[in-house]
């Protein structure tokens, strides 16, 4: 966006007269990175079984850097290889997308899985 000031009629300069590679910085704190990655690993989840917990993630921001580590629970049965990659590719396309950050690693942790009703009456119990 470029600024036009009423007296002068001069490009190039904010409100306040100060340019725009001059102005600052805009700093995004791990927290909010990590609230983005965590929606993004609902999204790729998909509908999560009954009593599972929703994603949640913790994340390390260095400069313009996000390491990123992703907890969740999933169904079983399941792929969790194929999952787990797909929560692993759009937390880092959302990432990089909404905050304009690098993520080079996003470790997925499968912390829980809930076993189906089907599964579960179909095998009967299960030690």
């Amino acid at each position: 966006m470029t600024y036009v000031s009423e007296g002068t009629g001069g490009l190039g300069t904010g409100p306040t007269g100060v340019p725009p590679g001059e102005r600052g910085a805009t700093r995004i704190a791990d927290r909010v990175v990590a609230k983005i990655a965590a929606q993004a690993a609902r999204e790729a989840v998909g509908p999560l079984p009954p009593g599972a917990a929703h994603p949640h993630a913790t994340v390390a921001v260095h400069h313009d850097v996000a390491r990123i580590s992703v907890h969740l629970e999933l169904d079983y049965p399941t792929d969790i290889g194929p999952r787990c990659h797909a929560v692993r590719r759009h937390v880092t396309e959302r990432v990089g997308a909404l905050v304009g950050m690098k993520v080079p690693e996003v470790a997925v942790r499968v912390e829980r899985l809930h076993p189906t009703a089907a599964h579960g009456a179909v095998h009967g119990r299960t030690r």
